[in-house]
């Protein structure tokens, strides 16, 4: 049937299941449908695979440096991001993601720039797809005995451990891990650059948000499912009226109190 032929429905039809598939020719001939209904849906159909083609060739420059390190021979990279470095309360978590060549996931970003709800559909598609992945974890008072930055360094070695097959290479963002054997990358911002780090920075953000919201339940009265342990101005407030709990940070604390209030809260 000849697409002048065919009911408006049929066409959105068409589009919905067989869009891209078709030809150059076919959609040449359904942009010179007279109807106003088929005109309309056209035009979605164009504005749509414009996205598309953007967000494809975004993936693609996410996936530059998974390429170049299998273009050097190796096949199982590993990307991992930390989520948790400021916060006044709460452990520091890592995310270490293998995922398999070629992997597209439309979406997927430095899990700041995603929405929470985006997030949470991204994270199973993620975990759903990985070759494997793992969660690395320094509590809070790994960070007060060995300073935030060690303590992230300690989670992320804690996140490669668990990963089975091994990474024969590291995507980090921004930090070099000391103490590990694989050879690694420390990229700047990498999280909105590599598609793994992206993909262990979401990991990482998700597993904490939902850590942190069951800690709400246990430590009530600071606001930790809706500011996730950071020193937002309310939780500012909770800490000077309520005092601390055993998953503030002692090093942190002092730094967002004088020294009178301060030494009243443990």
């Amino acid at each position: 049937m000849e697409f002048h032929e065919m009911p408006v429905g049929e066409i959105q039809r068409l589009l919905k299941e067989r869009g891209l598939l078709l030809t150059d020719d076919e959609l040449t001939a359904l942009s010179g449908d007279p109807r106003a209904g088929v005109r309309k849906i056209y035009q979605q159909f164009c504005r749509q695979r414009a996205l598309m083609d953007k967000e494809n060739l975004r993936l693609e420059a996410m996936d530059l440096y998974e390429k170049e390190a299998r273009r050097k021979g190796f096949a199982l990279i590993a990307g991992i991001d930390e989520v948790g470095r400021g916060p006044l309360a709460g452990p520091v978590v890592t995310a270490a993601v293998i995922l398999p060549e070629k992997c597209r996931i439309s979406g997927i970003d430095d899990s700041k720039k995603v929405p929470p709800g985006r997030r949470e559909k991204l994270y199973h598609e993620i975990v759903g797809q990985a070759v494997c992945w793992a969660v690395g974890m320094a509590t809070v008072e790994e960070i007060d005995s060995l300073n935030i930055l060690q303590a992230t360094l300690l989670a992320m070695r804690r996140a490669l451990g668990g990963l089975s097959p091994a990474p024969e290479y590291v995507l980090v963002d921004a930090v070099r891990i000391p103490g590990i054997g694989t050879p690694q990358l420390p990229i700047i911002k990498g999280d909105g650059k590599s598609v793994t780090i992206a993909a262990a920075s979401i990991v990482a953000k998700v597993t904490r948000d939902r850590m942190m919201e069951d800690f709400d339940g246990q430590f009530p009265g600071y606001g930790f499912a809706q500011n996730k342990g950071y020193g937002t101005s309310d939780h500012i407030e909770a800490l000077k009226k309520n005092g601390c709990c055993k998953l503030h940070r002692k090093t942190f604390i002092k730094n967002f109190l004088v020294s009178e209030a301060y030494g009243s809260l443990w």
